[in-house]
């Protein structure tokens, strides 16, 4: 017992050396940019064997993060959830493992700030864990804001960079629409096969069939370290000073 636990903290302390000696900077790109693209008008509407994520009314499908057995505390008004960063991020109440996914989201025409700083948030493709832990689909305001380009909207955080910019101005309602492959895992635990997505950002294809390297990391290169199953699907209740974000229409097809 003695000698499993000294190896365990020898362990703990190692890896937070190592953490300190991280910087969130050494994962970001910067080039090459994303051509900017103007997108079109797409279809929203829901198919007949959709599940309703929201629809305008409640958030009956969603609960809080931080206490699972809590109803969101995200504020409903004008058909569409708008972000309280007091109350933390929201989950989905069911767990998924492979879909299609539809969501709309706005950021406020008075947004301020600049970079990551500038109406930011994230959809997590898969939660894995009470914290940010997940696979996260970035939300930013990429408009005219310069930031890393793994890190702008319809990138996978830290990860691959959008194929082009496809943002619309702020103000107006975006669309993501995805499709996502849940990662597999061996009965050990190791990996199977990797998280697969394709992603288009106002109907214009951003992410095409994507390989994951793992749950996003804020600091440190991705990786798969534990294995899971089915998951809720995430939004992010992001610390930064710029006005909240709202979304609306959001539903799911299980594949």
């Amino acid at each position: 017992m003695y000698k499993k636990t000294l190896a365990t903290a020898t362990a703990v302390v190692f890896s937070a050396a190592l953490f300190a000696q991280t910087k969130p900077e050494e994962t970001e790109v910067w080039e090459p940019v994303p051509t900017v693209v103007t997108p079109g008008k797409i279809n929203t509407d829901a198919p007949s064997d959709a599940i309703i994520l929201f629809d305008g009314k409640n958030l009956d499908q969603w609960v809080s993060v931080n206490d699972p057995s809590k109803p969101a505390g995200w504020k409903v008004g004008d058909k569409a959830i708008t972000v309280d960063k007091t109350t933390g991020n929201i989950q989905t109440k069911k767990s998924f493992t492979n879909y299609q996914l539809h969501i709309e989201w706005r950021v406020p025409k008075n947004i301020t700030g600049t970079g990551q700083g500038r109406g930011n948030s994230g959809l997590f493709l898969a939660s894995t864990g009470p914290g940010d832990e997940g696979y996260e689909l970035q939300i930013l305001d990429n408009y005219n804001n310069k930031t890393y380009v793994n890190g702008q909207a319809g990138s996978i955080y830290k990860q691959t960079a959008p194929l082009v910019n496809a943002n619309k101005k702020p103000g107006e309602w975006q669309t993501y629409d995805i499709a996502w492959t849940a990662p597999r895992f061996n009965s050990d635990g190791s990996l199977q096969s990797p998280a697969i997505v394709t992603v288009f950002f106002n109907g214009v294809l951003v992410q095409n069939n994507t390989e994951l390297k793992g749950p996003t990391k804020y600091i440190g290169k991705a990786s798969y370290e534990k294995a899971h199953g089915a998951s809720p699907i995430k939004l992010q209740a992001h610390g930064d000073k710029s006005e909240p974000l709202s979304f609306r229409n959001i539903w799911i097809r299980e594949l």
